[in-house]
């Protein structure tokens, strides 16, 4: 929680009220985990899907 309070008050959202970096770090962690999930189907189950072309 240290590195979390400590991001926060060395970025811009120092200043900014409480529901503002709330939302801001909600936003975050929401686009982290789609790139993650993404990451995670496309190198472990891409192998699997034998229909799967890149075309233009």
């Amino acid at each position: 929680m240290d590195v979390l309070h400590s991001f926060i008050q060395n970025s811009s959202l120092n200043g900014m009220p409480k529901w503002y970096k709330a939302a801001t770090l909600l936003l975050f962690s929401i686009i982290i985990t789609a790139l993650f999930t993404m990451l995670f189907i496309l190198l472990f189950h891409t192998p699997y899907m034998n229909n799967l072309s890149y075309g233009y």
